[in-house]
């Protein structure tokens, strides 16, 4: 199975369908009279539905096990098919289409060996992925213009030139997988004042978002929270707490972490952990979901607010 450990748990839904045709009116009215021998069609479709929907993952090799937290499954008998429609919802890091789909062909599988005896024309037309919703996907906004950001390194010893820069190049390399270039990039000691005139330097160029990393910790030399939050026109705690909530999920210590964010006029700001690790994770906790700051910027901007 693929690693989805580094995705973001969210709301997903998904919507399947699956056709049964029959080759004679008889078996439609057999099947809305409860006339089949083997019992009521359509109850036993979505009883056995429901039990597909829940082994997915034991039947197809690749797919993730999670909690099923809301499933359904009906039957619209028409004059010449029976359309079976299946929906299935949970919170997770992976979609449920393949769980909606299993769960469909399930159903129509024993809608087909239920009617096979008194039917020999009986065929599944298709089975089909109507809608999915949910995962990053859902939240990517689109910009008809290039977003631009800065990525500043903070630390006394890739300053010195005694230790190579590892975390500032992995932001770069996230922020162009997103769609993001990056305007600029800079390296400055733990030093509060330096901090914080290149991140004001940076805001009154217009770019849209400001990242830092390193100082976030709690060594006596941390001190970018403290340069950062004077400088700020409006902090957005919610950043913050999504990044370190992703964190803990995967390592303890991401409970030390003092990170912040917020506004400087349009620019979005946010001090990222000074480990790889900890910037990659905090990049996948936010983004893209935390473009939508921009978007909501560029709306205001148009408007004159």
């Amino acid at each position: 199975m693929i690693d989805i450990t580094h995705k973001s748990t969210t709301l997903r839904e998904a919507i399947a369908e699956a056709t049964v045709s029959v080759s004679t009116p008889a078996t439609i009215a057999a099947i809305r009279e409860r006339r089949v021998p083997k019992g009521d069609v359509v109850e036993a479709a979505r009883i056995a539905g429901l039990f597909g929907i829940k082994r997915t993952a034991d039947m197809i090799p690749d797919c993730h096990p999670l909690p099923v937290e809301h499933a359904e499954v009906s039957c619209d008998v028409q004059d010449r098919a029976v359309v079976i429609t299946v929906k299935v919802r949970t919170i997770y890091r992976t979609g449920v289409e393949v769980e909606a789909m299993h769960g469909a062909s399930v159903a129509a599988l024993t809608m087909y060996d239920m009617l096979k005896p008194i039917d020999k024309g009986i065929t599944i037309d298709r089975i089909r992925l109507v809608e999915k919703k949910g995962g990053k996907s859902d939240w990517k906004d689109s910009f008809d213009r290039e977003l631009r950001a800065a990525v500043l390194v903070i630390s006394d010893s890739v300053s010195a030139g005694k230790k190579e820069d590892k975390a500032g190049a992995a932001i770069g390399e996230r922020l162009k997988t997103v769609g993001v270039a990056v305007a600029a990039q800079g390296l400055v000691p733990d030093e509060p004042e330096r901090i914080a005139a290149q991140v004001k330097a940076w805001a009154e160029q217009g770019l849209d978002l400001i990242l830092t990393t390193g100082g976030t910790g709690l060594s006596p030399r941390d001190r970018t929270p403290e340069a950062i939050a004077p400088i700020l026109d409006r902090e957005v705690p919610g950043i913050m707490e999504a990044a370190r909530a992703y964190g803990q999920e995967r390592v303890p210590l991401a409970i030390m972490s003092r990170g912040i964010a917020g506004m400087i006029g349009r620019a979005l700001v946010i001090t990222l952990p000074g480990s790889t690790r900890g910037a990659q994770e905090t990049m996948d906790a936010l983004f893209p979901f935390v473009l939508h700051v921009v978007k909501v910027q560029d709306k205001s901007f148009r408007h004159g607010q």
